[in-house]
């Protein structure tokens, strides 16, 4: 990884050496956030609160009557108590061809695949970045070449992946991490070429009048590693049936023992489907998977749900929307990448349409089979012309010690960023 971000960095220097500085154009932010927990960790090495300072880049160039593009977005994180979360990284380095009926890009990219609201099954291309969020919404740049082709009857992404970014891990000092530590650099892969594996990708997308459509097929590393026991050095790797939910209840003497875990990457065929129908206030959403590998068994994964939108709720500028969805996981609730299995996702939306651009939003994911409960309140104001406070709240409540979020159970947290914007 260090080799990686270092051979990136070059990459950046010596692109944005080619040009003068007056024919660039930049923006970014600098967010200072605090992490509060409201109970004790289960670890007493983890801290109760934390401070953390990050830096967000946004670099980019156009030329050759806007037919070629060369972007760059860097971002920097550091933390009050974690190493690991003290990180250098780039989200985006890639340059852009446009043509009338196709486009290039070569290159770090991220790309965003999915219509649902509470889980993107389909998001398959880029690894999540856990460091900056748990639930998988900040994502790692992936390298890349992307050719897209613009017909009439739709857009066909074809993807080539020649290197994989393995998951970096919260240090032991961090809460909301693995009840184990993670050894990232002992990763093991099931292909041979290990990070190298060349991925691949296709997804053709269209829309219809009030239809939205997308068929995706990806074969290649998973992006989600399942956890092999490691202790005191010894070689487990023969334990690949292992599975972390039948030890949480053991966590506290697995820590003192030094147990740590391994990080293993499975290969994986993926299809995957999208539909958005959109009828009014009404939109209907459906992400669906199929997934098969020689390790994880063949699975098939399911998010379905509505929204209605209120406008103008008692004339005013406030427009609210209601969002339900069902998940279901065929793999069952005791296994380790499964943590949806049988639930329910109710949310709401609040968006104020004012100067300040003020939003709120509150959502809740129920097991169906055992009552277990997360909940968020996330919420966001401008403050002037540069700066912009936010503001979010997660709940876990009644998950069992046979259950993977059961790990999250002390992290209830409320986090507040304050940005500054230039």
């Amino acid at each position: 990884m260090r080799v990686f971000k270092r051979f990136m960095i070059v990459i950046a220097c010596a692109l944005l050496s080619c040009y003068s500085a007056y024919a660039w154009e930049w923006s970014g932010n600098i967010t200072g956030e605090t992490r509060l927990f409201m109970q004790s960790p289960l670890d007493s090495r983890q801290a109760d609160g934390v401070l953390s300072l990050s830096f967000q880049g946004d670099i980019y160039h156009d030329w050759a009557e806007g037919e070629q593009r060369f972007v760059c977005s860097p971002f920097f994180r550091l933390d009050q108590h974690d190493r690991e979360r003290t990180h250098l990284d780039f989200r985006e380095l890639y340059w852009e061809k446009m043509a009338e009926n196709w486009e290039l890009r070569l290159g770090l990219k991220q790309v965003f695949w999915g219509v649902t609201e509470s889980v993107h099954l389909v998001n398959v291309i880029n690894q999540a970045d856990v460091l900056e969020e748990i639930d998988g919404s900040a994502k790692l740049g992936q390298p890349m070449a992307n050719l897209s082709w613009i017909q009439d009857w739709g857009v066909l992404d074809f993807y080539v992946m020649p290197y994989f970014r393995e998951a970096s891990f919260p240090g032991v000092k961090s809460r909301l991490r693995p009840p184990l530590p993670v050894v990232e650099e002992d990763a093991a892969f099931e292909s041979r070429a290990e990070e190298w594996n060349t991925d691949l990708a296709l997804r053709w997308s269209h829309s219809m009048g009030n239809w939205d459509v997308a068929l995706s097929h990806f074969s290649g590393t998973s992006r989600s590693a399942r956890y092999l026991p490691d202790l005191w050095g010894v070689d487990l790797s023969f334990l690949q049936g292992f599975d972390l939910t039948h030890w949480l209840r053991y966590i506290k003497p697995l820590n003192r023992l030094g147990l740590e875990l391994i990080p293993y990457y499975d290969q994986i065929e993926q299809s995957g489907a999208e539909l958005l129908w959109t009828h009014g206030d009404w939109v209907w959403k459906l992400e669906a998977i199929h997934t098969s590998g020689r390790r994880p068994r063949t699975y098939t994964a399911v998010v379905t749900g509505v929204e209605y939108t209120f406008y103008s709720v008692f004339e005013t500028n406030i427009d609210t929307t209601l969002v339900a969805e069902y998940l279901y996981d065929s793999r069952g609730r005791k296994v380790q990448l499964a943590p949806f299995e049988n639930d329910v996702f109710m949310g709401i939306r609040f968006s104020f349409n004012d100067v300040q651009s003020t939003s709120i939003q509150l959502g809740s994911i129920m097991d169906l089979d055992t009552g277990a409960l997360f909940f968020g309140l996330e919420g966001s104001r401008r403050l002037g012309e540069d700066w912009k406070l936010s503001a979010e709240c997660r709940l876990f409540n009644g998950f069992s010690d046979n259950e993977i979020l059961w790990m999250l159970h002390r992290d209830d947290m409320v986090k507040v960023e304050l940005s500054w914007y230039f």
